[in-house]
């Protein structure tokens, strides 16, 4: 029978795994911000739009330079784009620094290629201007035209980068110097991490230097004078945690046919058929016997075989109690089942309350 073209990643990290502190937690207060604007891009081989904002913004820029236009007369050209420009402004970012900005094409023009950004502010979401962009832009996309209305591309020739193309301008504002702690923001929130965290950081500098507030935050007392500080979280943020294991999950991507199955995921019994197919997980008492000798012998327990096939020419598989999601997933793509009939078999064993994980479907 024809296999069935299933992935199946069984997660196998029995050993609780460390990892540095700044790897798993950020420190709260010390994050980035996110930069919008509006501008145009000078300079494309034809290729620019010919939409009314775009005209106006093109007007207007032209009045700035002292050119005045006729009454009832539009500025409009194929060498001309309006872009929405995106940023990100990282952390203790000072004025002077530079940042990579993304231009992206708000009107119809059919590529950014070859273009020039002119001048234009970048605010935050208070509507202040953060930073100053300007700079030559590079399109990794590549796109055509034929005569006869044809149209080919590779990539989006529509986007494009300018890498160092803004100046910051004004600093943001951090609570990382105030106060008398820092707080230490789990990437995933888990309560045995938080308590790991915490008991690494008071077995280090003593009891009560750092406290678990929740399954996410650990609020750490720390010096007020920002040189000490500083050090003082360079030693923490190496610090190697050890990472509470994840709870028992089952993931489906429908579209792709992948399963992925964490390390906890067990069944209880239970019975589910789909088509020709069925799964029985039921306790399958071992053979007890002896081991051959007259006086003296030891009892020998013996696991008996936990597959069966049923008759019919359907597919039936026993397991052992406790088998692993894994063994079901593994026995049932060996007879060809569809993707399909795996994840609804999984689905039907998570209805019955046969499997102890979560089960997502992405």
């Amino acid at each position: 029978m024809k296999h069935v073209a299933l992935i199946v990643l069984y997660l196998l990290s029995f050993s609780v795994q460390a990892e540095r502190l700044k790897d798993i937690a950020s420190v709260q207060g010390v994050r980035e911000n996110q930069l919008f604007g509006y501008g145009l891009v000078i300079g494309l081989n034809g290729t620019g739009d010919s939409t009314a904002f775009t005209s106006q913004s093109f007007s207007s820029m032209l009045s700035r330079f002292g050119v005045t236009l006729p009454e009832g007369v539009n500025a409009t050209s194929k060498n001309v784009a309006a872009v929405s420009l995106t940023a990100t402004l990282p952390a203790f970012s000072k004025p002077g620094q530079k940042i990579d900005v993304t231009a992206s094409s708000i009107g119809n023009a059919s590529a950014l290629r070859g273009g020039t950004l002119l001048l234009s502010t970048l605010k935050g979401a208070d509507g202040a201007v953060y930073a100053i962009a300007q700079g030559n832009l590079i399109v990794g996309g590549l796109g055509t035209n034929g005569a006869d209305g044809s149209r080919t591309s590779v990539n989006v020739p529509t986007v494009g980068r300018i890498p160092n193309g803004a100046s910051v301008e004004r600093i943001v504002a951090s609570s990382f110097n105030t106060g008398d702690t820092l707080t230490f923001n789990l990437n995933r929130p888990d309560f045995t991490t938080a308590k790991h965290v915490s008991d690494k950081i008071n077995n280090l500098l003593g009891p009560g230097v750092a406290t678990s507030l929740d399954a996410t935050s650990i609020r750490v007392s720390a010096p007020r004078d920002p040189s000490q500080r500083v050090t003082f979280l360079s030693i923490l943020e190496n610090l190697e945690v050890k990472v509470a294991e994840e709870r028992a999950r089952i993931v489906v991507n429908s579209r792709t046919g992948t399963i992925i199955i964490g390390q906890h995921v067990k069944v209880s019994p239970a019975a589910i058929t789909h088509g020709s197919l069925t799964v029985t997980i039921k306790e399958v008492p071992p053979v007890i016997g002896q081991d051959g000798t007259v006086t003296g012998g030891e009892t020998i327990v013996s696991p008996r075989e936990g597959i069966a096939i049923g008759p019919n020419s359907g597919h039936m598989f026993v397991f052992n109690p406790g088998a692993s999601l894994n063994d079901i997933v593994r026995a049932v793509n060996q007879v060809g089942a569809a993707p399909g009939d795996v994840m609804a078999i999984l689905e039907g064993l998570k209805q019955a309350g046969a499997i102890n994980a979560d089960l997502v479907v992405i």
